[in-house]
């Protein structure tokens, strides 16, 4: 069941105007006092936000630090070169931040709503009935309507566009930021199996010189052929891990090409020169976790839809209370064009209105419950974005400080069995070992080598998961 107080055909305006003031005023006075909750920000975090529990694992310091572009404490062109493109060219990033333009034209659509509407309207027709002269009618008219937000349901939809804009902005800022660890990522096994690869490649040509040695051995008399065929399968067995490799660095181009909004196979070249893999910096200030509340963007995005949310929920309420209108037409009539805009023609309407829904079976309180709990969950995303990030960055801190343990290691190991094969293949050549030895040695040294070429890309590799996890890659730009 609805109330409504329709307007009055009127005759006189200047009575008109008084009426209307008198009618307005007390009301007009109310605009602005709008209803439902207002947004304060989240409640306090029980959590301990000033200090990390790893942060003594590694070279990490409390230090405040500029990860904006933190891809450049890293010192490679190509890698600078290939953010650049996926910035430009990403099509993930082009579709968050067309979102961007949707959302900021959502806002304008609410806040047209702050502002009276008006229509213009015209028509012309012609009627007959049998062989009675016609008639023409034509009509012009013009409604403008305008709600008097007595009880603020425009101006929290307008609160809760501004906060949507706000959300999807830190949104795209969440796809920047991964898009481009994804791309260092992509970068570093790219340089990983470039290593790795020429390794093995290294170690192939070392096993075709112990073949090559031990088959003139043969023909001397000085070698088994047990111990050829030992040797061939060595070189056999270290030439089928080349494909894996060449197929892993194609599959990482590749990957690399589409992220930065190129065909496959397009950045072969422009990586195909071999490098070194980016190393870390020596110190890395990581400032303390409450610093994440104003840097992931996951996290800022939570927080505006939880103030979007808390408008929407007053949106709700205003349903509650009459929504007040004022609305006027203004109407031409006439049978001859030369007559339509005269004073006999026109018809005025004027005056306020008021529509108020004061039965709806429990819809209105019901939706006010649906806002609320949404508000609710809202808050405890909100909360479970933070522990999330929490979560990510020890979990980075944590690894990239282990993999420098591993790393060290097998830096030792690697030394020791380059000494090893060294000494086992000269105490073959004397008759001191077997060949078996010389095999055993150079085994564990292109299993070393290799693990020591992926370790040094996890080093870096976490380094980049850390960069993530605190936030960085994005810079405010507006588009």
């Amino acid at each position: 069941m609805k109330f409504v107080y329709a307007a009055f055909q009127l005759s006189s305006c200047l009575p008109i105007c008084r009426m209307i003031i008198t009618m307005l005023a007390p009301l007009i006075l109310l605009v602005g006092c709008a209803v439902g909750p207002d947004y304060t920000g989240p409640p306090g975090l029980s959590h301990d936000m000033a200090s990390w529990e790893n942060l003594r694992e590694a070279d990490f310091t409390s230090a405040q630090q500029d990860i904006g572009k933190w891809w450049q404490y890293l010192g490679d062109s190509r890698l600078d070169s290939l953010i650049n493109m996926a910035l430009e060219n990403n099509f993930d990033l082009q579709q968050a931040r067309s979102r961007v333009r949707e959302a900021r034209a959502q806002r304008k659509i609410a806040k047209a709503s702050e502002w009276p509407s008006l229509d213009l309207s015209g028509s012309a027709s012609r009627s007959k009935s049998g062989d009675t002269p016609g008639d023409s009618l034509y009509i012009a008219g013009l409604d403008a309507a305008w709600e008097i937000d007595i009880f603020g349901r425009v101006k929290r939809s307008v609160e809760a566009a501004s906060a949507d804009v706000a959300a999807t902005v830190e949104r795209e800022r969440d796809v920047q930021v991964s898009l481009l660890a994804e791309v260092a990522l992509n970068f570093i096994d790219v340089r990983s199996f470039q290593k790795r690869l020429e390794l093995a490649q290294a170690n192939v040509a070392l096993q075709e010189q112990t073949y090559n040695l031990i088959k003139s051995r043969m023909e001397f008399g000085l070698a088994a052929e047990l111990e050829l065929r030992e040797s061939e399968s060595n070189l056999a067995n270290t030439r089928s891990r080349v494909p894996p490799l060449k197929i892993g660095l194609n599959l990482a181009m590749h990957r690399l090409a589409v992220l930065v909004g190129r065909k496959p196979g397009t950045l072969n070249e422009f990586l195909a020169e071999p490098a070194d893999i980016p190393v870390a910096p020596q110190e890395i200030p990581v400032g303390i976790p409450a610093d994440l509340l104003r840097r992931r963007p996951d996290i800022r995005q939570a927080e505006r839809e939880l103030a979007a949310q808390t408008a929407r929920v007053g949106v709700a309420m205003t349903d509650l209370y009459p929504r007040f209108t004022f609305s006027g037409i203004l109407s031409f009539q006439a049978t001859e064009t030369s007559n339509l805009f005269t004073t006999l023609a026109r018809s005025l309407s004027l005056g306020p209105a008021f529509q108020w829904n004061i039965l709806s079976g429990g819809s209105v309180r019901n939706n006010i419950t649906v806002q609320n709990e949404r508000q609710k969950q809202a808050l405890l995303n909100y909360e479970k974005s933070v522990l999330t990030a929490l979560e990510e960055t020890e979990n980075a801190l944590v690894a990239y400080a282990r993999e420098l343990d591993r790393r060290e290691e097998l830096q030792r190991a690697v030394a020791a069995s380059r000494k090893a094969v060294r000494l086992a293949e000269s105490m073959y050549k004397d008759g001191l070992r077997d060949f078996s030895h010389v095999l055993d040695a150079q085994r564990s040294l292109f299993a070393q080598e290799d693990q020591l070429a992926a370790s040094n890309a996890d080093v870096t590799g976490n380094l980049i998961r850390l960069y993530k996890a605190l936030g960085g890659g994005w810079f405010a730009v507006e588009r």
